[in-house]
């Protein structure tokens, strides 16, 4: 059989897929409807006056906090930030909204940020699906989402986007941080659903931009290239690449790689042969920065590397946001099937966590 009809047939996909990922990537929307409406149940009071926003979350589980940031950039009133670590910047206290991200709740960089945040009395909000941060939550009667995971049948936490994604937009809303309405929830949802569509298994190579995304990024590192209010959705797709397609492929962002990256693409030789940059183009970009992606492009082009464009189509920002994540969900998924791998089980990341535990033991 040869790899363009595995990629055609559920049923040999589903050899190798045994966790049923697909299932996850499929069901994006309704992860994110699952979640918007659990949480409109959901009560916050905030004791004082909120002057900035931390959320605390590794892998899958942080990558809503990327996201959210780069997405409503101009609409945040209070600064907004994220830690990937054990630690907590020095200016959190009474007047710090800290959101506590963990899919399993047991991630220890998480569990060392909520006994610091306790210590700096800052006001805390939880999202998890168990765990000791739904221990921590109850006892301290934290405002606190549990995600009930009924639409990630993989149960891998880099395919649970919408729980996350929204259930941070969700509880940010409840504190009044940010505002997002009904319709336009349903108008993400709706996208995703136009995407799904175009990238599903039935939807044959030659007619399927997401297979044809797949058969580009085989055998090379390619490089996301994005802008602006999609630099979190290209951290979520490098990362889902990473781990999926156990593929080394890493994002980058303009106007910042402008001023220093186009010096960087001569040597080595082998970056002619090794390296695609696929471009994410928006017409909602900043004016300048539509250019910017165009002229990068031009001289990635004049160095023989090749490069591919993506043009994102959807009519808001975070529609397009969501556009990009299920297209490029797809591609990762196919590019592991084309390698003839299952894309859930992550050997080296736990087999790291076993090691790390064995070695941390009192520190």
């Amino acid at each position: 059989m040869t790899k363009t009809s595995i990629l055609d047939s559920r049923d040999e996909i589903s050899k190798l897929d045994l966790e049923n990922m697909m299932g996850s990537i499929e069901k994006l929307g309704n992860q994110i409807e699952h979640s918007w409406n659990e949480i409109k149940n959901i009560e916050f009071e905030k004791t004082t006056e909120i002057h900035n926003v931390i959320v605390a979350g590794m892998g899958g589980s942080g990558l809503g906090a990327d996201v959210i940031k780069n997405l409503f950039k101009q609409e945040l009133k209070v600064p907004f930030d994220y830690v990937h670590d054990y630690t907590l910047p020095g200016f959190v206290n009474q007047h710090t909204l800290v959101i506590l991200a963990s899919y399993s709740g047991n991630t220890e960089e998480i569990i060392s940020c909520a006994q610091l945040a306790q210590s700096a009395n800052a006001q805390i909000m939880v999202i998890a699906s168990g765990g000791k941060l739904e221990e921590i939550a109850i006892k301290n009667k934290y405002t606190f989402y549990k995600i009930n995971p009924t639409y990630n049948p993989s149960q891998q936490p880099r395919m649970a986007i919408g729980y996350t994604v929204f259930g941070t937009i969700g509880l940010l809303a409840k504190a009044g941080i940010i505002s997002l309405k009904d319709e336009q929830i349903k108008a993400v949802v709706d996208t995703i659903n136009r995407k799904v569509d175009d990238c599903k298994i039935e939807v044959l190579v030659e007619e399927n931009p997401a297979k044809a995304l797949a058969f580009m990024m085989i055998d090379r590192r390619p490089v996301f290239v994005v802008s602006d209010f999609l630099e979190g959705a290209g951290h979520v797709s490098a990362n889902q690449h990473n781990e999926n397609a156990k593929a080394f492929i890493d994002y980058k962002v303009v106007p910042e790689i402008d001023h220093h990256l186009l010096e960087g693409l001569k040597y080595p030789k082998s970056n002619v042969v090794n390296h695609i940059f696929i471009f994410v183009q928006s017409m909602l970009y900043h004016p300048k920065n539509i250019i910017r992606m165009q002229l990068t492009q031009k001289i990635v082009d004049v160095n023989e590397i090749d490069t591919l464009t993506i043009p994102l189509q959807a009519k808001t920002k975070i529609e397009q946001v969501f556009e990009m994540l299920t297209t490029f969900s797809f591609a990762g998924f196919y590019l592991a099937m084309l390698e003839g791998i299952n894309p859930s089980p992550i050997p080296f990341v736990d087999d790291f966590k076993n090691e790390l535990k064995k070695m941390t033991q009192g520190i």
